[in-house]
């Protein structure tokens, strides 16, 4: 069989991704054509991809190849939903998508020019994702629908600027399929590194397409589209609301020490154990302890018997060089450091129920055990390795203490075992282990992965190390601050650090209670949850498996390995030395709350890519999501209850629109479960500022302020709304307790929260605060960043760095405003929005609407000049 392609084409990207699944079960010849080449002889136009089978016989649509080549040899079974997908897709999608690229990458156009065509088309996938509550098109498991609208929509979405945020149920499917390995490598084809602009030759040959038959070209902005709900799925949304308190069940009793239950979901949450001698940065804290903290608070919301901890990793070369550096000796240095890690994840609010150590006895005990059993089964093997040494000082030097060039990229302050300007790193080897479990570790891997939630990161790297073969490691050192080696001939020698370092979560369980083996030999029972940066996988993915696997005695191995990508400072590193980025001795000092440090952290966590730390982002995200939307919200529901209604909640009459609402929060509170069941962290984030956004929206269409003004029946309206408004606040809260926790407590506190629901989330929206119920006094949540105040801090610490503000993730032109001039402008924007929604929502003259539309589209233009993106031309509606 062979596949004709043609170099830009867009077409080739579902094609071969698809045919990247099917690899290996036919032989496929690709070639390479021009995109005026006619391959199929009996077509007028140029046409590709196009497959031409061993009978002869040519397959030219991209869903057709996909459909009956490629899947059905790759076994997969097609459903009515997923022909729906693909009959949707080449009628509706790329028409829209079609023109979308043609105007990108042809006409040079950008922004709503761009987006306006396929808006639509983006939006009602994402609708579709929300209401199934499934992770993929056509249900819980990847399908050829899928591999299609990938292939279609990459070009396209794998820049940012063309993903809307909104759209989060879109945003997590994208990334999901983005990450999978065949996927990725049919990108990396096609588009090669240059983005959408390598399609460029291929779509400058073609016609220009048209605008969607019957689709009207228009700048006027459209509302975010809602699912559409069953009556069915009201009728229960309304069902579970009434039931309120009654629904919640009982709280789980509390345990100390925790310890797992039979018969019940037992959750060992760990987080990265950080290095004892470096004060952690940002980038640190939301890579591990910060991301491992809202899923142990999830899991506690849903009466899991959750234990989660963490502590320094103590042993090690590094801790010797910096005792060496301080004067000090090395337990005086973990011990001075210790102290300023637990500081630091106290004033984030880091709910450890263990935060220990790894310079313990326990410690020894543990890891002298494992490595007996690793030695009397064969598995460790004596070797000898060449090491620098210093006759002066009469020892074998580690890496870290050789300094110099580096021979790769010349920089000057590069250590013997990485390079902080290339991140080439150099190790040396001497004793032997992994590479004679390989076999048992890939059994084990098989059994774990399917079904399991290690993120694509992990899954990649672990498949990367073994794609070449485990080769034997050292796990000895010449060092005298670490676990000894308990074995004839090796009394001065120490085990490394990244064979010892993952059995300090044993060491510190076993600090926590006698019965630390309950946890961790006994994987029939616990579900391991293990976080850390993606430079930590390697050691929890392969190192301590092996160890474990091969000391034979059962232990808990890692279920779900979530991994993180990097976390920059605005268009650099963080540096401790060159005083570049916020640390977290630091964070406190900057007058930000914790829960503000925590929320931003959060919404730019490193899921899918590298993200970096922005102090105009932060400003912005401040006052936009939190001041403008979140807390507007809480804070109107709160205040009309007790303005309007002295402190008691009104009675509720549900009008059928009341009950649509109840539906679509329940559909966005079950989306916010998916996301963190998966702990899709940031995604989820994303649930509540969108059910938020529904409140505020809500208010500002019934207007209870004048409604209460009013007839009886206005009046009823009004307590209707507010008490319907400051159940969703109350939803809020709760949600809100594993981002906010601070906040959180203080939204429970101003409404009165009963206990019972300040500490279970259902899946269903419940009525919580029910006719009757006094709420206490209610106050802003959040403060407004200044300019002034973000451009001191931005001065403060940007060490070497430029002192200018740096530039937007996307591409720009023009001269970007200071944030104070962009947050005037965002909340003018946001003002004649609601006047347009309102209008709209009263029918009101067409006249009158389109009026107060045209002031909106300016002052977007205005916004956008300001961010620094360029103006657009305006777009009239097109001619009939």
């Amino acid at each position: 069989m062979r596949l004709f392609l043609s170099e830009g084409s867009p077409g080739s990207l579902p094609v071969l991704a698809a045919a990247g699944r099917a690899r290996g079960r036919a032989e496929l010849l690709i070639s390479t054509v021009g995109p005026e080449d006619c391959v199929v002889p009996f077509l007028t136009q140029p046409k590709v991809p196009v497959l031409q089978l061993d009978s002869g016989n040519y397959l030219f649509s991209t869903s057709a190849i996909c459909r009956r080549y490629f899947f059905l040899l790759s076994g997969w079974e097609q459903d009515d939903l997923t022909n729906q997908w693909l009959e949707w897709e080449a009628t509706e999608l790329q028409p829209a998508l079609s023109a979308a690229l043609y105007y990108l990458v042809v006409q040079g156009k950008k922004g709503d020019d761009v987006l306006g065509s396929v808006r639509r088309a983006l939006t009602h996938i994402d609708h579709s994702l929300r209401r199934q509550n499934c992770p993929f098109l056509a249900g819980e498991t990847e399908s050829l629908a899928d591999i299609v609208l990938w292939g279609a929509l990459y070009p396209l979405l794998q820049d940012p600027a063309y993903l809307p945020e909104e759209l989060s149920a879109l945003h997590s499917w994208f990334q999901t399929v983005s990450t999978q390995e065949p996927c990725q490598r049919a990108a990396e084809t096609v588009l090669k590194q240059q983005g959408v602009l390598a399609l460029r030759p291929y779509l400058q040959k073609q016609p220009q397409p048209s605008p969607a038959e019957g689709r009207t070209v228009t700048n006027e902005p459209e509302e975010e589209e809602l699912a559409t709900l069953s009556e069915e799925e009201i009728a229960m949304a309304v069902t579970a609301w009434e039931k309120g308190l009654e629904s919640l069940p009982p709280l789980r009793p509390q345990q100390n020490p925790v310890l797992p239950v039979a018969g019940e979901r037992n959750v060992l949450i760990t987080s990265a154990l950080p290095y004892v001698n470096n004060v952690p940065h940002l980038g640190n804290i939301i890579g591990c302890v910060l991301s491992a903290d809202v899923f142990a608070r999830y899991s506690r919301l849903r009466q899991w018997n959750t234990l989660y901890l963490c502590g320094t990793d103590e042993y090690g070369t590094a801790t010797e060089t910096k005792a060496m550096e301080e004067g000090l000796t090395p337990q005086e240095i973990c011990d001075k450091y210790h102290i300023i890690h637990a500081d630091i994840y106290r004033w984030f609010n880091i709910s450890f129920d263990v935060f220990g150590r790894t310079t313990t006895p326990q410690q020894t005990k543990i890891t002298q055990d494992i490595f007996q059993r690793l030695l009397a089964r064969g598995f460790v093997l004596q070797d000898t390795v060449e090491q620098l040494r210093c006759e002066r000082c009469a020892r074998f030097l580690a890496d870290r203490f050789v300094e110099g060039v580096c021979p790769f990229c010349g920089f000057e302050e590069a250590r013997g075992d990485q390079c902080d300007k290339c991140d080439f790193p150099k190790s040396a080897l001497c004793l032997s282990l992994l590479s004679q479990l390989e076999k048992r570790l890939e059994e084990w891997l098989g059994r774990t992965l399917p079904g399991s939630d290690w993120t694509p990161n992990a899954r990649f790297i672990i498949r990367s190390w073994l794609r070449d073969g485990l080769k034997p490691r050292c796990i000895t050192r010449d060092l005298k601050w670490g676990t000894p080696v308990p074995l004839e001939g090796f009394e001065d020698k120490v085990f490394y650090v990244w064979f010892d370092a993952t059995i300090g979560y044993l060491s510190i369980t076993a600090t926590y209670t006698d019965q630390w083996e309950r946890w961790w030999k006994n994987p029939e029972q616990v579900d391991l949850y293990q976080f850390m940066a993606k430079d930590n996988v390697p050691f929890h993915g392969l190192v301590f498996p092996c160890s474990a696997l091969g000391a034979e005695d059962n232990y808990t191995l890692v279920s779900h390995l979530i991994a993180t990508e990097y976390l920059n400072y605005e268009d650099g590193k963080f540096s401790k030395s060159r005083g570049v980025g916020v640390f977290g001795d630091m964070a406190q000092d900057t007058g930000i709350p914790a829960d503000i440090w925590r929320f931003y952290l959060l919404y730019i966590r490193p899921e899918g890519q590298d993200s970096a730390f922005s102090w105009t982002d932060m400003l912005l995200k401040n006052n936009s999501e939190l001041l403008n939307n979140l807390g507007n919200f809480i804070n109107r529901a709160g205040m009309f209850v007790s303005k309007f209604f002295g402190g008691y909640v009104p009675e509720m009459v549900l009008t059928p629109d009341d009950q649509r609402l109840l539906a679509h929060v329940t559909l966005e509170l079950r989306r916010y479960h998916q996301l963190l069941e998966k702990v899709r962290i940031r995604d989820a984030l994303r649930s509540i500022l969108t059910i938020s956004r529904h409140g505020n929206q809500y208010i500002q269409v019934n207007e209870p302020w004048k409604r209460i003004k009013g007839s009886e029946a206005d009046r009823q309206r009004a307590g209707t709304v507010t008490g319907l408004a400051v159940n969703i606040a109350a939803l809020l809260s709760v949600m809100l307790q594993p981002y906010m926790p601070t906040v959180s407590a203080t939204i429970q506190a101003q409404l009165q929260l009963p206990p019972p629901a300040c500490s279970i989330l259902l899946t269903d929206f419940l009525c919580t605060l029910p006719a009757g119920h006094q709420i206490g006094t209610v106050s802003p949540l959040f403060q407004k960043l200044e300019n002034d105040q973000i451009e001191s801090l931005r001065q403060r610490f940007g060490g070497g760095q430029s002192k200018t503000s740096p530039k937007p993730a996307v591409a720009e032109t023009g001269t970007t405003a200071g944030p104070q001039q962009i947050q005037a402008l965002m909340d003018e924007v946001t003002k004649q929005g609601n006047i347009v929604r309102e209008l709209k929502a009263q029918k009101a003259d067409k006249n009158q609407v389109a009026a107060e539309v045209a002031k909106l589209l300016d002052l977007k233009k205005q916004l956008a000049v300001a961010e620094g993106k360029p103006p657009e031309a305006p777009k009239g509606k097109k001619k009939k």
